[in-house]
């Protein structure tokens, strides 16, 4: 299961009570990948996202941890930070940090149906930068701690490691900034210090290349960006990747000559999730240019879509108007099949 943000927590991030039958009723996935879960208080960039900063998160986690390892299953947890995407009303007040001061030119929800521009960022100082990579190092530690089976890091999506790895977000000039190295510099110490902490094993990372989104687009170097990223990952020996594709122009934004040469690289597992069907990803495994295929939207409306799959019994639709905000309506209400 793809992680999904759909924004079932308290104001303070801690899960409430209908997260742990969410996660329960589709544990019979390989891997539940939960939603984005925010490493700070002034991480988040929409409300109602859930923590793993505080002790009343980490002990709310416990108890959906140990429902899907009841039902069998296994979870990880995916560490995000927004960086410019979000807005001090959802973040108690704090300023959005990012690679540089360049703000992303859309509204934001910020409660009671209220939207606002996304502020400027503050830009981080060079001497600030290593104090993230340490606050998603302890984001994983407490995510261990929650009972998790691992941790996936966010590295997509236009959120705050894609903005150190993109040109159009990162105009800096001291190590984090310019070169291809040292716009990687920050992910790849965030995967080594969380690597270090919990374990490889237990590691995996998100990637968006070529995707456009949240104002941050494709650029030159890309291609050369994400190959170089792969060796050091592959050096690093996490235990996967996990790249997010959507239709660009017409076509799926991975290709599947870019996942040739990632299979080239990275000998761990490859995963990829993005409007796939059943038959696609089942193809696209029995070709070995991949290991897993994530599913998102359909796991929303079936929770036992493994099942399904497996029988050939019919899919259920979701209802898109319950996807990001809510009570238990339109998220753990959705019945299985038989």
């Amino acid at each position: 299961m793809a992680p999904m943000n759909r924004r079932r927590a308290d104001k303070s991030g801690v899960p409430l009570p209908w997260m742990l039958t969410y996660y329960e009723q589709r544990a019979s996935a390989g891997l539940l990948i939960t939603d984005n879960v925010l490493i700070a208080a002034n991480a988040g960039e929409a409300l109602n996202t859930p923590g793993i900063y505080s002790e009343e998160q980490i002990e709310a986690w416990q108890g959906i941890t140990q429902a899907v390892h009841a039902k069998g299953g296994k979870i990880f947890m995916q560490l995000v930070h927004g960086g410019r995407m979000g807005h001090p009303a959802n973040q108690h007040g704090l300023p959005l940090i990012a690679p540089s001061a360049i703000a992303t030119y859309e509204n934001i929800g910020i409660g009671d149906g209220v939207y606002a521009p996304m502020p400027v960022p503050r830009a981080l100082l060079s001497s600030e930068v290593p104090d993230w990579v340490k606050m998603f190092k302890t984001a994983a530690e407490n995510a261990i701690q929650a009972g998790f089976d691992g941790v996936e890091v966010h590295g997509a999506h236009g959120f705050l490691i894609d903005q150190f790895l993109n040109p159009h977000s990162n105009h800096r000039a001291d190590e984090y900034g310019g070169s291809i190295v040292n716009r990687s510099r920050f992910l790849l110490e965030v995967v080594e210090a969380v690597a270090t902490a919990i374990g490889k094993d237990r590691v995996g990372i998100r990637l968006s290349p070529f995707k456009e989104i949240y104002g941050v687009k494709p650029y030159a170097e890309e291609h050369r960006t994400h190959l170089y990223l792969l060796e050091a990952l592959n050096k690093l020996d996490i235990l996967y990747v996990h790249y997010s594709s959507s239709m660009m122009y017409g076509r799926p934004s991975i290709s599947r000559y870019f996942l040739k040469e990632a299979r080239g690289i990275f000998h761990n597992w490859l995963m990829v999730a993005g409007d796939y069907t059943p038959e696609l990803a089942n193809n696209l495994i029995e070709s070995e240019l991949l290991d897993l295929v994530a599913f998102g939207r359909l796991f929303i409306s079936n929770p036992d879509l493994v099942e399904r799959i497996r029988q050939c019994h019919p899919l259920a639709a979701w209802v898109e108007a319950y996807f990001y905000h809510g009570g238990p309506k339109g998220y753990i209400d959705y019945p299985a099949f038989v």
